[in-house]
Formats: structure tokens, C-alpha cells, sequence
């Protein structure tokens, strides 16, 4: 039996913030945190996997998606201060806290500075973020950002920049993060959140359960799973192989599995 998506939207701070959400809402809650600049319907085959046995929840950050910003410039502190507001908004008193990439990046901030409403963690192609890595990401071009042109050939480089890191014979999902990122007033604020943000501040506060998933052929985070479990060593780390950089809506049965199992297992 299938399970039904069922869509809507929460009046938060920032103005409507867009969800979706599967399973019984009686069951422990699960959040997910998407990329940038997805939305929620990067979960949109997982949702369904994880609703069997879970409230699954995957929201649009603050910006994205369906999302309103509030005017608020970006940054990952505001956006997890805005997914806390909705677990308040949902009745959501503890949860785990699922991330990809950006997402996995708001779920560190969301544990270290809400750590009562954070259950567990599982950080996927979560990149760590500190020094070395801002400097770095400062002297690389812009990862999505594309020149508007009247004939429309930006649409083709958007496509283009992210070609290479996507799994050959799959075209849908590059149409997915075209029309997300199309949606996005300004694509490259997710990246840009992530690069300021200061990982190694907030980190060693993390005292809860870590799974961190390794896309091994995902060529921009999969270097970061062994640092990351480095600093944070209660966490162990699941490799998902011919993972790419859309894991979640590549392979979505694997990154469910994933998930359930370590759920599944805590303590």
C-alpha cells in the first residue's frame, strides 16, 4: 500500500515556510534538510520509504522552494532557528534530523543550538566547514550561478555545471534541480551560507547519536566523512556506493534503508 504526500504550509516568523509530510503523525518524527538549491522534493521518493515506519517531514528551508525568506539575509543560523520554529509549529517536541549537503549543515546547527529538540543526526555529503574550507571555497567560481541570456542558453549551462556530477542516464533528475534552482532568487546564497559558516565553533557540542552517509562517488563531500567523524567520534559512517551528488533522489531506496536502519538501532 502506498503511502500519500500530503503538502502544507506554517506561519513562521519568516512568513510561510512550505512542508510535506508522510507517515503517522503519531510516530516519531523524522526532518529531513535538503541541498541547495533543492527543496523538499528531493525526499520526494524517500518520504513515502520512511513514512512506513516514521512521521517523515521534509520542509523547503527558508528561501527555497515554496518557502518565504522574510527578508532576512541567509545564513545557516537563520535557518535552523526556522526549522526549530516548526517543529514548534507542528507539535514536534523531539526529532531526528536528517540533512544532504546544505541540509546537513542547518541539522549540525539545529543540534548544537537547539540540542533538546535533536534526537539524532545523520549528515549526509555533509561537508565540515571550517578555515581551510571557507578559504578554499572563496577562491572557486560560483557552484550554480549562470548569466541570464535572452535565448535562454543559461538554462543549458545550469544544466551543463551540474552535469558532470549527476549519474548518466538520468535526466529527470537533473530536470529537478533546474526547476528548483529556477525558483530561487538568488542561487548561489545557499553555497555562500555554508562557506561562512563556522563548523568548528559549534561541533563539539554534538553529544547526540551520528550516522554520517558517504556518497563514495559524490567528489565534493565524500572527502569530508572521515574528517567530519574525527570530530565527531561517536559517529560511525555507512557508505552508500555509486552514491552521486542527488543521493537522496538518486537512490532512494539505499539512503531510506540507510536511515531506518540506523534509527532503527538506537539506543
Amino acid at each position: 500500500m502506498s503511502i500519500s504526500i500530503r503538502r502544507a504550509f506554517a506561519d513562521l516568523s519568516v512568513g510561510q515556510v512550505h512542508y510535506a509530510a508522510c507517515g503517522d503523525p503519531t510516530a516519531p518524527a523524522v526532518l529531513l534538510l535538503h541541498q541547495s538549491p533543492r527543496s523538499w522534493t528531493e525526499y520526494r521518493a524517500v518520504l513515502p520509504l520512511i513514512g512506513v515506519r516514521r512521521r517523515a517531514i521534509a520542509m523547503d528551508t527558508a528561501g527555497f522552494g515554496d518557502s518565504a525568506d522574510g527578508g532576512v539575509p541567509a545564513s545557516i543560523e537563520q535557518w535552523a532557528r526556522v526549522a526549530c520554529e516548526l517543529l514548534d509549529a507542528l507539535g514536534i517536541e523531539k526529532v531526528d534530523v536528517v540533512g544532504h549537503h546544505t541540509g546537513g549543515v542547518i541539522a549540525v546547527e539545529l543540534a548544537a543550538a537547539f540540542p533538546q529538540r535533536v534526537r539524532s543526526l545523520v549528515l549526509s555529503s555533509t561537508p565540515y566547514t571550517d578555515e581551510p574550507f571557507r578559504k578554499a571555497r572563496a577562491q572557486r567560481p560560483p557552484i550554480d550561478e549562470v548569466a541570464p541570456s535572452e535565448d535562454g542558453t543559461h538554462l543549458a549551462a545550469l544544466w551543463q555545471k551540474r552535469q558532470g556530477f549527476y549519474p548518466a542516464g538520468r535526466p529527470e533528475l537533473l530536470e529537478a534541480f533546474v526547476l528548483d534552482a529556477l525558483k530561487v532568487a538568488r542561487v548561489e546564497e545557499g553555497h555562500r551560507a555554508v562557506a561562512s559558516y563556522r563548523m568548528e565553533e559549534r561541533i563539539g557540542g554534538i553529544a547526540q547519536p551520528v550516522l554520517i552517509v558517504r556518497a563514495t562517488d559524490d567528489p565534493f563531500a565524500a572527502p569530508h566523512a572521515a574528517e567530519l567523524q574525527h570530530h565527531l567520534p561517536q559517529a560511525r559512517i555507512a557508505d552508500i556506493e555509486g552514491g552521486m551528488v542527488p543521493l537522496p533522489d538518486q537512490m532512494p531506496d539505499a539512503f531510506a534503508r540507510t536511515v531506518l536502519d540506523f534509527l532503527e538501532n538506537l539506543p
